[in-house]
């Protein structure tokens, strides 16, 4: 076998872009809906979680606790979408795995559109009465289904048309694309509460944000059903000559190459891919990315309605917030996927996760302090949103390192999934949950704080050379 076999040439650079785009699109649509989510989880807990529906930005309280309970209860349907994820990246990996990339991305997307516009045109609670939750929350399992399988799929497209050297910064998109769809999400919210009165935006302007979702989706579809497979086309079923583990195979030599004692070895050892060993490789990648999941929500998600219900802003102000913070998040991402291709993985994330656990009080502080100025605060979600970058930007190429190409789909997909599901998806339960029975107004920080604290000893089993394996 020759080297030309063992480490094929790059994609036509035109071919790889392609690939990129049609990658980054759904990532865009679906981050953009579960941003305007996250916004929105006042006025969607006034139209849906209240017995009298809600008109106003007073009226999702009715007595002693109310908003807080209501808000919870808003909170519990986003963290059940989060537990059907997993799901979605086994059904939607096994398919990208068994029947090509192109034919899972195009499925996911087409389901996240169809769900995200009809929950725009969903009658409240006061229009159907208490089937108006049931049917919300059911839109929000299909986009949890969805979602599951887009991650998986996407990675997967990026990474392996990435040029030598250059599966970090390709990776980064997928994250890159996730800050500019939360980010399209709070822009949007807040020009809707800029221009709108609130018994507007209440009554019908909410809808807007999820309704633009279709031709964003549309966009996103036709860009992915003309999507080439990623070189070599769908990969082999297991068992057949050039899978993964089959003797003298492609996949064999590939794995032959990894020197003894890395990373990828531990996770997956040559001529081997047993369920026992992917567990355990999904476990770890739960483990590194578990900071990025918990932090990443605690600041950029849960954030607005956090400074509403604990400290008191405004709902402009909130979402004012909302946008630096993204706009912090968005700026380091490219940039810290492309250092871990120089440096490698482990640095970066590692001085992510490091940093959020070091810095997540301090930043709260200042957002808390009577005193801050404008800038002040800026400056503090801004920093808050980079942190969580530097570990967005490597997580999606380290991830994809880790598992060979015929269960890269579902493996990946599913350690963001499950990571997610415990750590991204409980983040507005919790925070909110825990800061009204104890009146603490630090638990987000305290949640992004031990999240990546305990995310640290994964990152370190990285390899300083992981990043420069070619893929298996």
């Amino acid at each position: 076998m020759t080297t030309t076999d063992l480490h094929p040439a790059p994609p036509p650079h035109a071919a790889a872009r392609r690939a990129l785009l049609a990658g980054s699109a759904g990532n865009l649509v679906e981050w953009y809906e579960f941003g305007v989510y996250g916004c929105f989880a006042t006025v969607i807990a006034a139209n849906f979680f209240t017995v009298h529906g809600g008109s106003g930005a007073g009226s999702a309280a009715e007595g002693p606790g109310g908003e807080a309970e209501v808000l919870v209860a808003t909170y519990a349907s986003f963290a059940l979408a989060f537990f059907f994820r997993p799901v979605g990246a086994l059904l939607f990996g096994r398919i990208g795995d068994r029947y090509g990339r192109r034919t899972a991305l195009v499925l996911v997307i087409g389901l996240m559109t169809l769900a995200t516009t009809l929950i725009g045109l969903l009658p409240t609670r006061a229009d159907i009465g208490a089937a108006a939750p049931w049917l919300l929350t059911f839109l929000r399992v299909v986009q949890g289904l969805s979602a599951g399988g887009e991650f998986g799929g996407a990675v997967s497209v990026m990474v392996e048309y990435a040029p030598p050297g250059r599966r970090g910064l390709y990776g980064a998109w997928q994250s890159f694309t996730v800050a500019l769809g939360l980010l399209a999400g709070a822009a949007t919210a807040a020009a809707l509460a800029t221009v709108l009165p609130a018994a507007a935006l209440y009554a019908w302007g909410w809808r807007i944000p999820f309704l633009l979702a279709l031709p964003l989706g549309l966009v996103a579809l036709w860009l992915r059903t003309a999507l080439e497979e990623p070189p070599g086309g769908p990969p082999p079923a297991p068992g057949s000559a050039g899978s993964v583990g089959s003797a003298g195979s492609v996949g064999s030599a590939n794995e032959a190459t990894a020197p003894a004692g890395s990373a990828n070895e531990a996770t997956a050892p040559a001529g081997s891919a047993t369920v026992r060993e992917q567990v355990r490789a999904v476990g770890l990648g739960i483990g590194r990315i578990m900071g990025w999941s918990a932090a990443g929500y605690a600041f950029l998600v849960v954030l607005p309605s956090h400074l509403q219900s604990a400290l008191g802003a405004s709902f402009r102000d909130a979402l004012l917030a909302t946008t630096l913070v993204n706009l912090g998040f968005a700026a380091s991402i490219l940039p810290a996927g492309l250092l871990s291709d120089r440096v490698g993985r482990r640095p970066v994330m590692l001085g992510g996760a490091l940093g959020v656990a070091v810095s997540a009080f301090p930043l709260l502080h200042v957002l808390q302090s009577p005193g801050a100025s404008p800038q002040a605060r800026a400056a503090a979600v801004l920093a808050a949103g980079a942190l969580v970058g530097l570990l967005a930007g490597p997580g999606p190429a380290m991830l994809a390192e880790m598992f060979p190409r015929r269960v890269r789909c579902t493996g990946l997909g599913l350690s963001y999934a499950l990571a997610n599901a415990v750590f991204s998806g409980c983040a507005g339960l919790f925070v909110t949950a825990l800061t009204a029975r104890t009146g603490n107004t630090a638990v987000p920080a305290l949640y992004a704080a031990t999240a990546c604290a305990l995310s640290a000893p994964a990152l370190l089993t990285l390899r300083a050379d992981d990043h420069r394996e070619p893929l298996r």
